[in-house]
């Protein structure tokens, strides 16, 4: 019998098929996290092998090896060829290091959470994050650079894609607010040559992001500003745009609210705000995606969740800010993107 689809109960026509898909699903996740740990899509990058020559690359058994290749081809990760196991155009883009799109360490930003989510019903219970977020916020300086470095790569793939829905023509001075590693800076920056930015974290995120903005070749064009996002505390009537890009889900409410305050303080007349971000519908149960992703955030931050475009509209109209507008992006990307001006 095939655990994944049981039989339904004698009498009961309700497929049980969906949930126990549910119940295994992180079999495939598991899959793929741990062919990038092992470096395959890396050994094969030159082109197709057998199990057994990769497995001699890679210090591993062939006979492990060899099922792990095979889940992976079942999953869409790697195709057989006759000359071996090769990979797909999608696991070429984005799964080798060096790729243009290569994603591996925000995969390996993904493996450092598993364990995390194993521990949900005791975050669900307490109310509290099962692990340490200073941690990867500045006190562990290892795990702070990979999260750094992951979110880099996170950001950059959709950063690419969420810019073109940024308003900031005409702005000449850009704050991005809990930046981060500086992608959206950097890329605003380059589509509007007459554009500067400051990107606003804490310091030992800041220091990472500076190194990163240098290797782009765009200190003269991107400011890195150590500090306290959350304080509100932005200047006053300093930049033509504010943008908060993926970071408010990780605030309470009442943190969101002091930011949105201070952001209207920090912009000029007729300024504007921008904000990009995971949102819920006000159901609160959709779109899925959203929903999991408040899970990631009761599981790794103190106050975080993803909230509504409702609420966020109300937030913004208590600021004091007009002409809101609200704008859910095309799939695949999760985010919604709310424009208003002071």
């Amino acid at each position: 019998m095939n655990p994944s689809t049981p039989p339904s109960s004698s009498g009961n026509n309700v497929d049980a098929t969906p949930i126990m898909q549910l119940a295994t699903a992180y079999w495939a996740s598991a899959t793929l996290l741990a062919a990038n740990d092992l470096g395959i899509f890396a050994a094969l990058a030159s082109g197709p092998q057998p199990a057994e020559v990769l497995a001699h690359a890679l210090e591993a058994k062939p006979r492990g090896l060899r099922i792990l290749l095979d889940a992976c081809c079942g999953l869409g990760l790697l195709v057989q060829t006759p000359d071996g196991y090769a990979l797909t155009p999608a696991s070429a883009q984005y799964l080798v290091p060096g790729s243009p799109g290569y994603l591996g360490s925000a995969i390996s930003w993904a493996r450092d959470q598993y364990a995390l989510w194993g521990r949900l019903a005791d975050a669900a219970r307490t109310g509290r994050p099962v692990a340490d977020p200073a941690q990867h916020l500045g006190s562990d300086p290892e795990q702070t650079r990979h999260f750094v470095l992951g979110m880099r790569e996170r950001a950059l793939g959709m950063a690419r894609a969420v810019v073109q829905f940024l308003d900031v023509e005409g702005c000449h001075c850009l704050l991005d607010v809990g930046g981060g590693p500086g992608a959206y800076a950097s890329l605003l920056v380059e589509k509007y040559p007459g554009m500067r930015a400051v990107v606003l974290d804490l310091p030992a995120i800041a220091a990472i992001a500076a190194e990163l903005i240098a290797q782009d070749g765009l200190t003269d064009r991107v400011t890195v500003l150590p500090g306290d996002a959350t304080s509100g505390q932005y200047g006053l009537e300093e930049y033509d745009a504010v943008l908060f890009s993926g970071v408010l889900h990780q605030m309470a409410p009442s943190t969101i609210c002091r930011m949105l305050a201070g952001a209207y303080r920090a912009l000029h007349k007729g300024g504007r705000v921008l904000v990009s971000d995971v949102m819920l519908d006000a159901s609160r149960t959709q779109p899925v995606f959203s929903a999991l992703f408040s899970l990631q955030m009761l599981l790794s931050t103190r106050d975080g969740e993803v909230f509504s475009q409702n609420d966020l509209v109300g937030w913004l109209g208590e600021a004091g800010f007009q002409n809101i507008s609200v704008r859910p992006l095309p799939p695949p990307l999760p985010y919604t993107v709310i424009h208003a001006t002071k």
